[in-house]
Order: structure tokens, then C-alpha cells, then sequence
């Protein structure tokens, strides 16, 4: 039976990183395989130097990282050893394909994705795209020529892949904020707050968000005034300046990165966040009244794209990143004190919820290597 077992088993590497919107989807969709298929085995394959180094790691699951990085758009003198970069990563993966014999590879975004991708097709290898955004990258447009799936979390992305490989399945969520089990004041507890106050929940993305953080910054006796608390995540460059800024301040909890964020959310009562395709995701699916910064820069201004549907059907409220530092905490405050308001936008976001994206894409990946 062990030796059925074995010849049997699934290996399965995983490609990318950088941010939380491609880390935590990747490990919702190794954790979904396990669970169909407990005999798998993973590999991830990364960048070094970035998040996915420490945080797939403490996800249980296995991680080599490559030396490489993306063009650098600010200084063009910085480029000059990216082709070295290019080149050396691309031996790096060829050693790890040929130790570990994957039967499919996955790509979910980042800076490794292309280069584990492009190696595995030239092998003949399955290979599998997750697009979490609705404007695609031109790394994941030019591997989707050649993928068996490519999985979109909405609809019209023929634009940027091949109709025929397309499943439309929404975008996968960590099963500790789906199952959504965790009581409010066992959550407001965890960050040492108090379960009678309104509490706000700031995450400006997994690396942090400047004018976010500013914003809070700039007000913070606002929170104070107005009775209410606050779980600030601020990315590591902001930490020390927003420690300083909330030292002796029993209403406000400061971290730059929350790895239990199945609490943070069960803790919230608002919710001040990017509107990056995994937060809209989550956010979706513990039905909490949000307001939504964009990030400025994304490709395409994608966010204002994602923030801005929601918007529409009255499910979320928005203020751009410009008129953050100004308009952002008097909103937030205003907003704290409207119940009617807050249940309409719970209610209303909750219809954008996508359960079990994980368990579909897993399920699509593993009959497509059987």
C-alpha cells in the first residue's frame, strides 16, 4: 500500500511571490490539493529577499528562492545586472525541475513565476496560471500560449489569454478567514483592546501603504477623541515612526504585518484597506463595511477598477490615494458612527464572496495531471 502510495504521488511545485495577493492564494491552493489529495508534495519556488522566504515557511510548506529580480522602472542604472539575474535564475531552475520532477507547476504571480513556468513548458511539463486581478501581468499573457488553465477570478480575460484556457473561479481565500470561526471579542482580546469600543482594522497592503499610514498618522487623536480603536498594519518601512507615534495610546495596536488576519478581521467593526484583487477577495467573504484607498500605480489603475465596482452596487466607499492624508480618518470616523450605514455595506459586499475557489482550482490542476 505504501508503495501504491508512492509511485502515486502528486509533486507539484508552486512559483511566486512578492506580495501577500500572490503568497496566500498559492498556499490556499497547496493546502486545497493536500486536501484532495493528503499524498502531494510541494515545492515552492521563490525570490530572495522576499516575503514569500519567511512566510511560506510558516505555512508548513517547502521554499527555494532564485536570484532575481524585476526591471527597475526608478533607475535604470539598477537594470544593468538584471540579464545576468535572468540568466543565472533560469540554471537555478533547471536544477530544481530536474531534482524534483514536479507533474504540474503552478504560477500565481511575482518575479519567479516566468522563469519556473517558461522552463517547465519547454519540458513538457503541465503548467497553471491563477490570475488574481483583472488586469493580467505581460509575463502570465505570454505563458498562457502554452498552460493547460488558466484560472481568473472574473470574467473577460479573453483580452489577455486564450479563451479556450480560461475557468473563471474567483480568487482562492485562506480557509482560516473563510470558515470565518473566530469570535469578536476573543479577537479583540489577541491585540489587547477593548471588546466595548468600535474597532478599526487599517491594512494598507502586506508591504505597507504611505499615504494610508500618513493619513492615520496625522489624526491620530481623532481615534481617541471619537472612542474608538485601532489595529494598524504599516508595512516595515512606516513601524518605528508609527510606534513612536502611538506610544502610551491603550486604543491603538501597531504591528507591520499580521500573520493571523482570520483574527483581524473577526476583531474589525471597519475596515480601511488597497483594493488589491486578494483583499476585495477576503474582504468579500467576512462581509465587513470597508473603505477602499487604491493603490495609484497598479497596472492599468486596476484597484481603482476593483474599488470602483463595488462602489457601484453601494457594497464599499472609496477615497483616492491623493485625498487620503485629508479626507481619509474624517470618512472613517464619520462612517464609525453610522450603523445603518456599516449594515447596508456589510450586506451589500457579502454578495461578492467567492467560498470554495480553492477546492475548485485544485480540483481542475489535479484531473488535468491524472
Amino acid at each position: 500500500m505504501k508503495e501504491h502510495q508512492i509511485e502515486n504521488e502528486k509533486k507539484i511545485i508552486i512559483a511566486g511571490g512578492g506580495t501577500g495577493g500572490h503568497i496566500f492564494p498559492a498556499i490556499a491552493i497547496a493546502n486545497a490539493i493536500k486536501q484532495l489529495e493528503p499524498n502531494s508534495k510541494f515545492l515552492f519556488v521563490g525570490a530572495k529577499g522576499k516575503m514569500e522566504m519567511d512566510k511560506i515557511p510558516q505555512a508548513g510548506y517547502e521554499i527555494m528562492g532564485l536570484d532575481i529580480a524585476g526591471f527597475n522602472r526608478s533607475s535604470l542604472i539598477k537594470n544593468i545586472g538584471l540579464p545576468f539575474k535572468l540568466l543565472k535564475s533560469f540554471f537555478q531552475v533547471a536544477r530544481i525541475i530536474k531534482s524534483f520532477k514536479p507533474d504540474a507547476v503552478i504560477g500565481v504571480g511575482g518575479y519567479s513565476t516566468y522563469a519556473v513556468l517558461k522552463y517547465a513548458q519547454l519540458k513538457g511539463i503541465p503548467t497553471f496560471i491563477h490570475e488574481a486581478n483583472s488586469f493580467a501581468g505581460k509575463s502570465n499573457t505570454l505563458l498562457s500560449k502554452n498552460v493547460t488553465k488558466v484560472f481568473t477570478a472574473i470574467d473577460g480575460m479573453e483580452k489577455f489569454f486564450p479563451a479556450s484556457k480560461i475557468q473563471i473561479t474567483g480568487n482562492p481565500v485562506r480557509s482560516s478567514i473563510a470558515k470565518n470561526l473566530d469570535s469578536r471579542d476573543a479577537a479583540i482580546k489577541y491585540f489587547e483592546l477593548d471588546i466595548n469600543k468600535i474597532t478599526i482594522l487599517s491594512i494598507g497592503g502586506s508591504l505597507g501603504a504611505k499615504n494610508i499610514n500618513e493619513a492615520i498618522a496625522g489624526n491620530i487623536e481623532l481615534f481617541e477623541y471619537n472612542n474608538v480603536q485601532l489595529i494598524w498594519q504599516t508595512g516595515k518601512t512606516f513601524l518605528a515612526q508609527a510606534k513612536s507615534i502611538a506610544e502610551g495610546r491603550k486604543n491603538i495596536f501597531v504591528t507591520d504585518f499580521i500573520s493571523d488576519m482570520n483574527l483581524a478581521y473577526a476583531a474589525a467593526d471597519l475596515v480601511i484597506s488597497r483594493s488589491g484583487a486578494m483583499s476585495i477577495a477576503e474582504l468579500s467573504l467576512v462581509g465587513k463595511p470597508v473603505i477602499f484607498v487604491p493603490f495609484p500605480f497598479a497596472a492599468e489603475d486596476h484597484q481603482t477598477v476593483n474599488a470602483q465596482r463595488l462602489v457601484e452596487k453601494n457594497a464599499a466607499y472609496m477615497i483616492q490615494d491623493k485625498e487620503a492624508v485629508l479626507k481619509l480618518i474624517p470618512a472613517v470616523i464619520e462612517l464609525s458612527k453610522d450603523q445603518n450605514k456599516m449594515t447596508t455595506l456589510t450586506n451589500n459586499i457579502k454578495n461578492f464572496g467567492v467560498l470554495n475557489a480553492d477546492i475548485e482550482i485544485a480540483q481542475a490542476i489535479l484531473k488535468s495531471i491524472q
